[in-house]
């Protein structure tokens, strides 16, 4: 919260700018893509802003994974001084990342559910389906942010090297396209992409208004195992390491 408040704390309009940027995304990708563009979902031809509802439901969810994985790549760096100069439990500081990048999700989210409303596309109990999605999501980046995290510490080269593959992950997961739009052969190649069954169960919850296919994410599940174990044990074999790095 502290955070929260320290980046508002200047402005003129204070927390209303946390409310106003989502507005504003959820407006633009309305207008362009439902208004001007056109823009159609094959099979959802008679839902009002399909395309944006589909849109967005990527967009803001990848947000969450791209923020939380960006915080925890620099989260060491970031506190430095902070590490040196106090004796705490160093874990503290991931955990500290995930909540203030939750802080942002939910005013997003929340915008988002009342634009849903208020277009007559409220998804209904389905919506429950969320909390488990975000719960593998914010594991999987937990894993893997310490690990990357950790690593950045000694290897500064990873957190630059993590603002590129992010934008290639991006566009390597069916969010502003949809997934039947892909051929065949780049389906095939694109399955093994972590977040590609994860977003479109988001998809399948705000616009079809489905229950996900949870087997999909069985993958996910086993490599959000393997990166908690892996960043668990890296971290906790070079903690002792970090202020001399630092």
């Amino acid at each position: 919260m502290r955070e929260f408040h320290g980046r508002y704390r200047e402005s003129l309009l204070g927390a209303f700018w946390s409310v106003a940027n989502p507005l504003t995304m959820i407006v633009i990708y309305t207008v362009i893509f439902g208004k001007l563009m056109r823009a159609s979902l094959p099979g959802h031809e008679s839902t009002p802003f399909a395309f944006s509802i589909y849109l967005c439901a990527g967009v803001i969810t990848w947000g969450l994974f791209a923020e939380t994985l960006g915080r925890l790549n620099n989260v060491f760096l970031d506190n430095g001084n902070l590490i040196k100069k106090s004796n705490f439990p160093r874990i503290c500081l991931p955990a500290i990342s995930i909540l203030s990048s939750l802080i942002n999700f939910g005013i997003l989210l929340a915008v988002y559910l009342i634009f849903l409303a208020v277009v007559g596309h409220w998804p209904g109990w389905v919506l429950l389906a969320v909390i488990p999605l975000l719960i593998l999501q914010l594991l999987f980046a937990l894993g893997f942010g310490i690990f990357l995290g950790t690593l950045n510490v000694f290897f500064r080269d990873v957190g630059q090297l993590m603002g590129i593959v992010l934008q290639f992950w991006f566009w390597l997961t069916p969010i502003v396209y949809t997934w039947t739009a892909l051929p065949a052969g780049v389906q095939a190649v694109l399955k093994f992409n972590p977040m590609q069954p994860l977003i479109l169960a988001y998809q399948g919850i705000f616009l079809d208004r489905l229950w996900p296919n949870f087997f999909d994410l069985w993958p996910l599940v086993l490599l959000t195992l393997f990166f908690l174990l892996l960043g668990a044990h890296f971290f906790l074999s070079r903690v002792g390491e970090l202020v001399d790095e630092l």
